[in-house]
Parts: structure tokens; sequence; C-alpha cells
């Protein structure tokens, strides 16, 4: 695996330095699509031109290509640090059950 740096900065942004640098390296390599899921990341990086998933979303695409059980999976993320409000997934199961 190799580990790849960004060459540039973000400058004059309120971002931890992770997601500054994957919004500057996804910037720099042209990147298909950013996986990033703090708010303030993912509109700096649609304000950048950038086009955003989120974690769910990605967890989303894996049930429906038969990867994953998506309830399991969320459950699963939960016992860890990551966080995601109730309105959100609450917004995310509704658009699955369409």
């Amino acid at each position: 695996m190799n580990v790849v740096n960004p060459k540039t900065r973000l400058i004059g942004v309120q971002l931890d330095s992770g997601e500054s640098e994957a919004i500057a390296l996804a910037t720099e390599v042209h990147a298909d699509v950013l996986l990033i899921d703090e708010q303030a990341g993912r509109q700096e990086a649609i304000r950048r031109g950038l086009r955003v998933a989120g974690t769910l979303s990605i967890l989303d695409e894996a049930e429906q290509a038969g990867l994953v059980n998506f309830d399991d999976a969320v459950s699963e993320l939960r016992k860890t640090s990551f966080r995601v409000s109730q309105t959100v997934l609450a917004e995310i199961k509704a658009k699955r059950s369409r």
C-alpha cells in the first residue's frame, strides 16, 4: 500500500487536517469521488467541485450489490467512534425503502 500526501494545502478553511488533506489530494488526483462524512468537509469539497459520498451511501450501494447487509454494517459501525444523527439515518432509511 502506498501513502500519498497532497502537494498543496487548503488555505483559509476551518477543517481538521485529515479532511483538508483528503480534499486537497482528491483535487490533485482528479478523484471520481471523495469519501467524506463530516458536514463541513463535504460542503467544502462540493464547493471545490468534487463529487462526495458518505460511508452510509457506500454501504447502501454495497448492499444493493449483495456485498453486505446494510443494517448489520450500521450496527457494527455504531460500536466504533463513527457517529450519525438519527435524522440522517432516518433519511437514508426512507430513501432505501422507496
